[in-house]
């Protein structure tokens, strides 16, 4: 499977409990904060839900 870097761009605050819980189960938590993760249908779904707070690449 092909490896992709999610960054968080975006703050948690006033955001909905779900969307802070997606983030800190994909490894975030801080703005500027980067993982390298494998581009899985699970992982897919959860970027697709905070697409609005991260910033995704290739890597």
């Amino acid at each position: 499977m092909a490896k992709i870097k999610i960054t968080q761009t975006k703050s948690t605050i006033d955001r909905p409990k779900d969307q802070k819980a997606t983030i800190t189960a994909l490894g975030l938590g801080r703005i500027s904060k980067s993982v390298v993760v494998e581009n899985t249908p699970q992982i897919a779904g959860m970027v697709n839900k905070v697409n609005h707070l991260v910033k995704v690449e290739e890597a």
